[in-house]
């Protein structure tokens, strides 16, 4: 059974910087070793949103529209660990952030994501 577990999150001021991390744990050599991770948010009474995806091999790196050029996804396979350095945060930043892993593909929607950890809060004050 795969398990992902968040660190990093707490409370930060605003334009400050903050990294999380994911650390999985596989019986396996299956995901998420071999899979994309992805990070999400989701705000109170918002619906999830997509964050930061990077591939096996971290060639491929998307990001969605609110967090480009300010946030940075980055994994270390020989750790299992998958991080997202967050900088010039904004109080709309303010969520509870989760690290996933995807069984096929760099996918962006949280349905194809199949591995999700507990979240992580993070809360920028103004």
């Amino acid at each position: 059974q795969v398990q992902l577990v968040e660190s990093g999150g707490g409370l930060v001021q605003a334009g400050g910087s903050q990294r999380l991390s994911c650390a999985a744990s596989t019986a396996s050599r299956g995901p998420p070793s071999r899979s994309a991770m992805g990070w999400f948010r989701q705000a109170p009474g918002k619906e999830r949103e997509f964050v930061a995806t990077v591939g096996l091999n971290s060639g491929v790196r998307y990001y969605g529209d609110s967090v480009k050029g300010r946030f940075t996804i980055s994994r270390d396979n020989a750790r299992n660990t998958v991080y997202l350095e967050m900088n010039s945060l904004k109080p709309e930043d303010t969520a509870v952030y989760y690290c996933a892993a995807a069984r096929f593909g760099v996918p962006r929607l949280s349905t194809e994501y199949a591995y999700w950890g507990q979240g992580t809060q993070v809360t920028v004050s103004s």
